[in-house]
C-alpha cells in the first residue's frame, strides 16, 4: 500500500512513564499514573494535534477490560478515529468507533496517516510503538515522567538500538515532567 498522506504529518508515540523506566506495571493497572498534577502543555498540545490513534491489540483489550468502567482515550478529552493492529483478525469484538487492522505495521500507520489529513497520528503502546520505531515510521516521542517507582512490569523500549533522539521539549506540570523527543533519522545529534 502506497502513503497517500501530507508530510505534514506525524506519527508521535504519546506515553506516561515512572521513574524507573516502566509504562505499565505487571497488573496494567494505571491508578499510578494519576495524582501528580493535570495534564501540561505537552499533553494538550500533543492531544490537540492527533487526529488518529493507532493502538495495538493489547492496548484496546486492556482498555476495554470487563469491570473497568467506561474509559475513554485522554479521559474522554479527545474524540476521532481509532485504529487498532491485530493478529486475530478472527477474533475482534463490534465496535462500530474502531477499525481493526491486520496487514502489518507499516501499512496500518500508512491507513491512519490517510485519515488523519494534515492531524497527527498518535501512537499508544509499547509493541506497536517498538515495532514503529525499528521500521522507522515514528517522528516524535510526548512523554510524561511521572514521580513513581514501579519496580517492575512494561518497559517503555525494550527492542533493538540504539535509536537516536533530540529532546526538543522540557516543561514541569505539579510533579510531572513532560518530554517531547525527535527521533533523529540522519544519524546526527546537534548536541
Amino acid at each position: 500500500m502506497q502513503s497517500v498522506c501530507t508530510s505534514m504529518t506525524k506519527t508521535i508515540w504519546h506515553i506516561t512513564m515512572s521513574l524507573d523506566g516502566f509504562i505499565a506495571p505487571k497488573d496494567d493497572s494505571t491508578d499510578w499514573m494519576f495524582g501528580h498534577g493535570a495534564a501540561g502543555p505537552l499533553g494538550a498540545a500533543t492531544m490537540a494535534r492527533t487526529s488518529v490513534v493507532l493502538s495495538g491489540r493489547r492496548g484496546y483489550d486492556l482498555g476495554n477490560r470487563v469491570g473497568e468502567g467506561e474509559r475513554k482515550l485522554y479521559g474522554g478529552r479527545w474524540t476521532g478515529p481509532i485504529f487498532v493492529l491485530t493478529h486475530r483478525p478472527d477474533d475482534v469484538p463490534d465496535d462500530p468507533h474502531v477499525t481493526f487492522l491486520s496487514n502489518g505495521v507499516e501499512d496500518a500507520v500508512d491507513s491512519a496517516k490517510a485519515v488523519a489529513g494534515t492531524g497527527d497520528v498518535g501512537i499508544l503502546g509499547a509493541d506497536l510503538a517498538r515495532q514503529c520505531l525499528e521500521a522507522g515510521l515514528i517522528d516524535e516521542i510526548a512523554l510524561h515522567l511521572v514521580p513513581v517507582l514501579l519496580g517492575s512490569g512494561v518497559r517503555l523500549f525494550e527492542g533493538a538500538g540504539p535509536i537516536d533522539l533530540r529532546k526538543v521539549q522540557c516543561d514541569d506540570s505539579g510533579q510531572i515532567t513532560d518530554l517531547r523527543f525527535e527521533v533523529v533519522r540522519d544519524g546526527a545529534l546537534d548536541r
